[in-house]
């Protein structure tokens, strides 16, 4: 008898370990922005968020370099180390600037070993025609772990513990990981004598070369796809590295209200985003997947003004904003490496998301440290200007959005597939 198809069992796997690691790193962090702000003698909001974008420029090497040459486990299993390791130096060592910005280079390589990429090559691999809704299985595990980490891990361990005891108690944490990466996933279905899909006819996709950095670099629709992405991710990353400050300068004053407000906007946000990649994953295992990535992209740009909306008069207004900015937020980062191997083919995923995730974390990183520094320069440090701020990340998502547009329909995936069926 035929063997049941393991890739349900490999998207289990990654929904934990993968909505662990990108909760850890990416959800629960800026929550203490405003606590190393204070621990830091002489920290201003920009030096606190600039340590992401340094990370991400000192390690931008990472992942051309080493991502694509070695087993999307062991990374995951390495980077997943190294966040744990970070979250105890945070605790312990961080006490001035310079060492901050050193513990950051191990935190965000850690994330390039441990986050999306090993994770979208092992989905990659196991799925090619229910490769959205998998894909989107396994997003939801960010939303799930990254709305409950926030409001049900980190404040109330730092309300219990206090900073920055909180940190070493967190730390640990993400090494829960660990045996599910050991002894439950495998890197692709001919580990265990299976098919993409449990389907033998998708084994063309398998087959594949892997296309070489200079040809894929010299492709339009790699281009295309980079700009989008990194605009996009640019404008979502500074609505959350930014969003306890713009709180505060809309009447969050009190630390205490605004450690509930971010809590409660981060829960709803992420709990939004489950639907988004739910719903765009199906979606695009049915309609082309470039249509489905311009309109989540458009949703993003057009959700940034409604923040500016969100005050303690009006908290309605804080559901309105966090719904729909997560609705979108949550089908954008999945649909990336859905795109990727459709256009270059699932055995180059690995390098082209080598390249793009890295230039994406830039984008990710650096802009809200731009944001930051735009609303300081047209306002003052006590009094930014958030409006011109945001007005800026609007443009900077539209451009996203119209980069999408421009990709072609059709990739090497379909090509191999269209071969196999005349063969």
């Amino acid at each position: 008898m035929e063997n049941k198809f393991y890739g349900n069992r490999i998207v289990t796997a990654c929904f934990i370990t993968f909505g662990i690691e990108i909760a850890f790193f990416y959800y629960a962090t800026p929550f203490f922005y405003d606590y190393y702000r204070e621990a830091i003698t002489g920290a201003t909001r920009a030096d606190i968020i600039l340590g992401f974008p340094l990370g991400a420029l000192l390690t931008l090497w990472v992942g051309p370099v080493l991502v694509h040459r070695f087993s999307p486990r062991w990374m995951i299993l390495i980077g997943t180390g190294l966040i744990a390791a970070c979250y105890v130096l945070f605790g312990t060592v961080a006490r001035n600037l310079s060492i901050y910005y050193a513990i950051w280079f191990f935190f965000v390589a850690g994330y390039l070993f441990s986050g999306p990429i090993p994770h979208q090559v092992i989905i990659s691999q196991w799925f090619r025609k229910k490769r959205g809704t998998a894909m989107g299985i396994t997003y939801v595990g960010v939303g799930v772990f990254g709305a409950l980490v926030v409001p049900y891990v980190a404040k109330p361990l730092t309300e219990s513990l206090g900073f920055p005891a909180v940190l070493l108690a967190m730390g640990p944490m993400v090494l829960v990981t660990w045996p599910l990466v050991l002894f439950v996933m495998r890197d692709r279905p001919a580990d265990v004598g299976q098919y993409p899909d449990g389907d033998p006819n998708n084994v063309a996709i398998t087959k594949i070369e892997p296309e070489p950095f200079r040809a894929m670099l010299s492709k339009p629709a790699f281009w295309l796809l980079a700009i989008g992405s990194f605009a996009s991710l640019g404008a979502i990353g500074s609505i959350f590295a930014n969003m306890k400050f713009i709180l505060e300068d809309q009447g969050f004053i009190d630390q205490a209200m605004r450690d509930a407000a971010h809590a409660e906007m981060s829960k709803v946000i992420l709990f939004s985003s489950i639907a988004g990649r739910i719903g765009m994953g199906w979606l695009a295992d049915r309609f082309p997947k470039k249509y489905v990535m311009t309109a989540t992209y458009f949703i993003v740009a057009l959700s940034i003004p409604l923040l500016l909306r969100v005050t303690p008069e009006s908290s309605h207004t804080l559901y309105v904003f966090s719904i729909l900015f997560g609705f979108a937020m949550g089908a954008d980062y999945m649909l990336i490496p859905l795109m990727a191997a459709e256009q270059f083919g699932v055995n180059s995923l690995a390098r082209a998301m080598s390249v793009i995730l890295p230039t994406d974390t830039i984008g990710q990183t650096w802009f809200p440290y731009l944001v930051a520094l735009i609303a300081e320069t047209k306002g003052t440090t006590e009094n930014p200007d958030y409006v011109t701020a945001l007005l800026v990340t609007f443009a900077v998502a539209m451009l996203g959005a119209v980069a999408i547009l421009l990709l072609p329909k059709r990739g090497r995936e379909d090509e191999a597939l269209e071969a196999g069926r005349k063969a």
